[in-house]
């Protein structure tokens, strides 16, 4: 018998990606956050993802052998860990050529996004970026209001975000905005909903997801930039999940509320579903008991 060849990429767990990129091939090309100071957020806080952009060759290799023993079975590359394009446009042009040499199947690559690491790139740059192969963006924007998100360290503000997403969509890549449900806490929800409806109807991305805002590891952390925020319980969550709803005028853009963190699963394209989806919100409003809502042992990060 021949020896099966091993996996063709070193992991440094824990490993993340988008609910729709299941199928994808996770790539790293960095390991950890080169933010990694919002305090939401302990995806990258481990040591071991500590962040550091990983060595050219080692991708390249990567690559190469994963067209080796996967061939024409990849249709989709996420470039992880949590923010690839802060890489130089050069190094990401080589490994989306690399991309294309090795992997001739592969339909999208897509990568997380940092507003803050497309200041030095260019539209023009992005262009060439997407003509190379990178398809989507998901970037995590968590509010549209400057005060949640200077109490949450994000770093960003309303208009360095939307810079981003309008740099993004000059250049022809999709957009994938997420906004965290409950991140104003019960202080500031109604800005937290109106200004990221804002945001949203500023920039019009293909995608927008709403996840719910969860501490896996406790909120020590989060509360010592935010001693006043009080969480949400489940009838403010759908509250403040209608008022973005209600402020929202989007033209085309596909609506989700389906990750493992939701309590209510949503999905249609706003603006033709606006009115159903609010229907759906303001039924589970008024009758809990007789909503769809996932069981809090299913519900996760």
């Amino acid at each position: 018998m021949s020896a099966v060849p091993s996996y063709p990429i070193r992991y440094v767990e824990p490993v993340f990606r988008p609910p729709s990129e299941a199928r994808s091939l996770i790539l790293p090309v960095t390991d950890g956050c080169s933010w990694n100071k919002c305090t939401f957020c302990e995806m990258y806080t481990a040591p071991q993802k500590k962040f550091r952009a990983r060595d050219e060759a080692e991708v390249v290799e990567s690559i190469r052998r994963s067209g080796e023993l996967l061939g024409g079975q990849v249709r989709r590359v996420f470039l992880a860990d949590g923010d690839a394009l802060v890489l130089p446009t050069r190094r990401l042009l080589a490994v989306l050529a690399t991309i294309r040499e090795h992997l001739p199947g592969v339909e999208r690559v897509s990568s997380y996004c940092l507003p803050r690491n497309l200041r030095r790139k260019s539209v023009a740059e992005l262009a060439e970026l997407r003509a190379a192969g990178l398809g989507m963006a998901y970037v995590g924007a968590e509010s549209g209001d400057d005060t949640v998100l200077a109490r949450v360290n994000k770093g960003e503000t309303f208009d360095s975000t939307r810079a981003a997403l309008d740099k993004l969509g000059e250049a022809g890549i999709t957009r994938s905005v997420m906004i965290l449900n409950g991140l104003g806490g019960e202080a500031l929800w109604e800005q937290h909903a109106e200004n990221s409806a804002r945001l949203a109807n500023a920039t019009q991305p293909e995608y927008l997801a709403m996840l719910v805002v969860s501490f896996p590891l406790g909120e020590a952390r989060f509360r010592a930039g935010f001693p006043e925020w009080e969480p949400l319980a489940l009838p403010g969550l759908l509250r403040e999940m209608e008022r973005l709803l209600e402020r929202l005028e989007l033209e085309r853009t596909v609506f989700r509320s389906d990750h493992a963190s939701n309590w209510l699963v949503l999905r249609g394209t706003l603006g033709a579903d606006k009115p159903r989806l609010l229907q759906q919100v303001r039924a589970a409003i008024a009758a809990p008991e007789n909503a769809p809502l996932r069981p809090a042992w299913a519900r996760g990060l």
